[in-house]
C-alpha cells in the first residue's frame, strides 16, 4: 500500500495548511517579482521581413499575425517539414490554451507557428480538434532566428512581441523546461496528494501521449520520437 499522509483532525489539518500557505505566498510574491522584471527587459526591433503561410495560400507578414492587436504571443510548435504528426509535448501545451477571448480582451493575439508547410499539418490539426490560428514559417529564417530550429532539429518555445504602429519588437522568449508553465494540467496535479506521479518513471515525459491515445498501449510517447536528450528531433 502506498505511503499516504497521516490522518488527523480538521483542526490539525488547518494548522498545517496555514503553515504551508505562508510558503505558498512567498512563491507567489517571487513570481510577481519575476513577472515585473520580465516586463522591464529591453526589446529588439524586428528588422527582417518574415513571410508566413496561411489559409488558402495566403502569405502574411509578422505584423499581419497581430490581427490588429497590440501584442502577439507565438507558440513555436514543433512540426518539421518531414513530420506527419506534431510534438507530443507541444500538443499537450496547445490542449491547455483555452478560449482565446480572454487574451483578446487584453489586446493580445495568440498563434501557433511551425516550420512545416501549411498544408502538411492540417490533418493533424483536424485530428486534435484545434481552431487556433496556426501559420507556417517554411522557407523563412523565423524559426532559426528565434532559436527553435537548428541542425539538431526542432525545439519548443514561446515568444512574445509588441508593436508600435507598424514597427514590431521582440520582447521575450522562453524555452524547454521553462515552457512547463503552459501545461495547465500540471497546476491541478500539483495540488493533489499523488502529484504528477513521475518519480517512478525513467524520464518525466514518458507518460505523455496525444490526448486521443491514452487508452492505446502502443501509442507514441514523447520519449519514443521527440526527445534525444538535449534537443527535440525533427
Amino acid at each position: 500500500m502506498e505511503d499516504l499522509p497521516n490522518i488527523v483532525s480538521r483542526q490539525e489539518w488547518l494548522e498545517a495548511r496555514k503553515a504551508l500557505l505562508e510558503k505558498e505566498k512567498e512563491v507567489t510574491r517571487a513570481r510577481d517579482m519575476i513577472a515585473e522584471e520580465r516586463r522591464k527587459l529591453p526589446m529588439v526591433k524586428v528588422e527582417k521581413d518574415y513571410v508566413f503561410g496561411g489559409p488558402d495560400g495566403s502569405r502574411l507578414s509578422l505584423l499581419d499575425l497581430f490581427e490588429g492587436r497590440r501584442q502577439l504571443v507565438v507558440r513555436h510548435f514543433m512540426f518539421g517539414p518531414d513530420d506527419e504528426v506534431g510534438c507530443v509535448g507541444c500538443s499537450m501545451q496547445t490542449d491547455s490554451i483555452g478560449d482565446l477571448h480572454h487574451m483578446w480582451a487584453r489586446d493580445t493575439t495568440f498563434v501557433l507557428v511551425s516550420r512545416a508547410p501549411y498544408e502538411n499539418y492540417q490533418p493533424f490539426k483536424a485530428r486534435m480538434g484545434w481552431t487556433y490560428p496556426w501559420y507556417s514559417s517554411f522557407g523563412s529564417d523565423f524559426n532559426y532566428d528565434y532559436e527553435v530550429s537548428s541542425e539538431n532539429g526542432e525545439s519548443p518555445g514561446v515568444s512574445s512581441f509588441i508593436r508600435e504602429g507598424d514597427e514590431v519588437f521582440h520582447t521575450y522568449s522562453i524555452y524547454d523546461r521553462g515552457g512547463e508553465i503552459f501545461k495547465n494540467f500540471y497546476n491541478y496535479l500539483d495540488i493533489t496528494r499523488l502529484g504528477r506521479q513521475e518519480d517512478q518513471l525513467e524520464h518525466p515525459w514518458d507518460w505523455w501521449r496525444f490526448k486521443d491515445e491514452y487508452d492505446n498501449a502502443s501509442a507514441t510517447t514523447a520519449g519514443d520520437n521527440f526527445w534525444n536528450g538535449t534537443r527535440f528531433k525533427p
